[in-house]
């Protein structure tokens, strides 16, 4: 099976596992999403999830998140990994949205990205579940499939982002990267699978027998 052939099977297979697909991660609107996704970073979505209404309460836009002290924000948050770098960002953010903005979270890559605890992968959650810009954000469940199903070597998570972008067509990127991650948690773990126990896996490479090595991002 080619390359590409492996890639229309995958979209699907997605589409009847998956047929709606809705942002993991509780929020209201795109400064409550770029908060959520900036928190996420090394830390599960259900743990985000948990501490975010409290968080959200206490400073719903960008305006009442700036007034907070960062020492509030720390106690909101401190059950999340790198917590006190991320309430930091957090009350930063705020207010260079508030500086730059006029308050408003920028529908512009090179805007969300020049803020303060904000990389490209955040940013393309905020462009593709915000602003319905497509995007193919990679997190470590996507690049993980990405080697297992033998569309891209891994080598980096840019390199993985510019073959998915490559092999599917753009009006799926922002629905298709929400399937794959629900897809890697269910179905292929980092633990459960190895490349030949999935169902994908296996209907893949129904004749591949060795476990598949990959790269971490």
């Amino acid at each position: 099976m080619r390359k590409e052939e492996r890639a229309a099977l995958i979209l699907q297979r997605l589409e009847q596992h998956y047929p709606t697909t809705p942002v993991p991660l509780d929020h209201s609107d795109p400064f409550t999403l770029l908060i959520a996704v900036l928190l996420s970073a090394q830390c599960t979505d259900k743990k985000v999830n948990e501490v975010t209404p409290a968080l959200f309460a206490a400073g719903p836009t960008p305006q009442a998140m700036a007034a907070l002290p960062e020492a509030t924000i720390l106690g909101h948050i401190r059950q999340l990994g790198l917590a006190t770098t991320k309430a930091r960002n957090v009350k930063r953010l705020a207010e260079l949205l508030l500086e730059r903005n006029n308050g408003e979270v920028p529908a512009s890559f090179q805007a969300l990205e020049a803020l303060p605890g904000v990389g490209h992968k955040t940013a393309s959650v905020v462009m593709a579940q915000a602003f319905g810009v497509p995007a193919f954000p990679v997190d470590t469940h996507i690049h993980r499939l990405a080697q297992r199903w033998g569309l891209s070597s891994g080598v980096s998570v840019m390199r993985t982002e510019t073959d998915l972008k490559r092999l599917f067509p753009k009006h799926a990127w922002n629905k298709l990267h929400l399937q794959i991650i629900f897809y890697g948690r269910e179905f292929c773990t980092a633990r459960g699978c190895d490349g030949t126990i999935c169902p994908l896996c296996r209907e893949l490479y129904p004749k591949r027998r060795k476990p598949v090595a990959w790269i971490k991002a």
